[in-house]
């Protein structure tokens, strides 16, 4: 029996989809398996609260954070999030790829917190934990119902996917942009074929990815893309920066930011027994990156942004926005998680729409540049 620390409410009843002894598990409605996702079960539960509060310290350009899920069937072997599936006494290994809690009734407690007096409509960003475009949104649909509550409120956000189930929403995401800020983020890092399917083997093709990119800014949308993780050794190799770059430069993305991998608790086990299986002469390159914690050296991060410098101002693609929220100017840039010198790439935030000045009777005729 699964135990999770989940203080919802609980509904015992039986059905076949049902697994045996799990409706007595508490704070769970059920959990099911199901034959359109082979090897993922899903763990319904009723959550008490939508809007997650960062804290008042924090430097990220958002107030608020929405996770309809808990673990991600993405499955990427370097997910910097995998250690918050052990707050729910479960791995951060297989059980994070395949034991996926969805929260039912995220949509009805997140109209009901928009709705309170206090809510300042801060900026929420979605994605930052685990991807809400991942395989469970294709069943349970929370994403519609997220970004109409959001919009209808007058609430600004970001999507931060790289699912590209995101398509499907791409309509209503440009209809919520008429009423309120919207930031849109696409993460992508390996072209290798092979690399790909050993290090994300539930996550769409680079290709799919690019696709997506350019559905999202031929709808008028904004959207950045986090070139992320780069991996030392593996994919920071001048010609996988170039070819990277210059792919997504031509699906239209709006700006690009490039972060070395983080290796954080629960990551950082599973990143490594994999490294010494598939590329055990990289192992000791790793540990002298990583021997002093999450992050790579200063020396590093410089050496990264040295090579990649050249290649985003040569497409136009080296600008940084800060968004909206926290009193931050949409020209400034916050510093990402690891590495305060690189910022959030031009679209992946909300910005605020240019003011429409008023028309003169006889308006003076401005050169469009």
């Amino acid at each position: 029996m699964v135990s999770m620390r989940w203080d919802a409410q609980r509904l015992d009843f039986d059905e076949p989809s049902t697994l045996p002894g799990l409706p007595d598990v508490r704070g769970l409605l059920r959990s099911v398996q199901v034959p359109e996702f082979p090897g993922l079960t899903f763990h319904e539960v009723r959550a008490k609260s939508a809007l997650n509060a960062v804290p008042k310290g924090s430097a990220m350009p958002f107030g608020h954070t929405i996770n309809p899920y808990r673990g991600c069937s993405h499955a990427c072997v370097y997910c910097y999030s995998r250690g918050t599936h052990e707050w729910l006494e479960l791995d951060s290994g297989a059980d994070f790829d395949q034991q996926i809690v969805v929260k039912t009734n995220l949509v009805d407690v997140l109209r009901r917190e928009l709705a309170r007096p206090s809510w300042q409509r801060q900026h929420v960003a979605l994605g930052t934990n685990t991807d809400p475009y991942q395989r469970a949104e294709g069943r349970y649909r929370l994403m519609p119902g997220i970004i109409d509550a959001l919009a209808r409120s007058g609430t600004p956000f970001s999507v931060l996917t790289k699912g590209t189930l995101a398509r499907r929403d791409v309509p209503r995401l440009a209809a919520a942009s008429r009423d309120v800020p919207v930031g849109m983020g696409v993460s992508m890092a390996i072209w290798d074929d092979d690399l790909h399917a050993a290090l994300e083997p539930g996550v769409p093709t680079p290709r799919a990815r690019l696709d997506l990119v350019r559905a999202i800014t031929d709808a008028g949308l904004p959207c950045g893309v986090f070139l992320a993780p780069v991996l030392p050794g593996l994919t920071d190799r001048m010609e996988h920066l170039e070819a990277a770059i210059g792919a997504i430069a031509a699906a239209g993305a709006t700006g690009v930011t490039v972060l070395p991998l983080h290796l954080r608790p629960g990551a950082r086990e599973w990143f490594t027994a994999w490294l010494s299986r598939e590329h055990p002469g990289l192992v000791g390159r790793y540990r002298q990156l990583y021997g002093r914690g999450a992050y790579v050296p200063a020396e590093y991060r410089s050496w990264l942004a040295g090579r990649v410098a050249p290649v985003l101002a040569r497409y136009g693609l080296d600008r940084q926005s800060g968004g909206v929220a926290r009193g931050v100017d949409a020209g400034s840039s916050l510093g990402l998680p690891g590495d305060e010198s690189v910022g959030f790439p031009a679209g992946s935030l909300p910005t605020r729409r240019p003011e429409v000045a008023p028309i003169d009777e006889a308006p003076e005729q401005l050169t469009l540049c």
